[in-house]
């Protein structure tokens, strides 16, 4: 079975690991993959205890999904680190990284939409 890993940094605003939280639920709710939310630092679950509990709700196969917007040293060094780490400690599961967000043709999208947002609150 297929499951998800929502991967974000972490804050110390308890508001902005909510969301990534929240996030999580509405991917799984519209993917149906069982989904987790995990965070590099400054946040729980971290990525080997969402795996684990991924691995205890019947996962065979985990897909790492990076919440993170521009590659940096966590995109490019720490999370497949991490990853690798990860598949060593269980070797009976296939946990693959997806791409990080930065260059998806989405992204362009998304932020029209939030000029045309902002734009709408302007004219008001």
């Amino acid at each position: 079975m297929t499951a998800l890993t929502l991967f974000a940094h972490g804050s110390l605003l308890a508001a902005a690991n909510d969301a990534v939280r929240e996030t999580a639920v509405r991917l799984e709710a519209a993917s149906g993959y069982f989904t987790e939310a995990s965070f590099l630092e400054l946040a729980d679950p971290d990525l080997p205890r969402a795996v684990e509990r991924l691995i205890d709700r019947g996962a065979s196969e985990i897909i790492v999904l990076p919440y993170l917007l521009a590659p940096g040293k966590h995109l490019s060094r720490d999370l497949p680190r991490i990853v690798d780490q990860l598949r060593e400690a269980h070797k009976g599961v296939h946990i693959r990284l997806a791409e990080g967000l930065d260059g998806h043709p989405a992204l362009v999208d998304i932020l029209l939409d939030r000029v045309m947002a902002a734009r709408r609150i302007a004219d008001e």
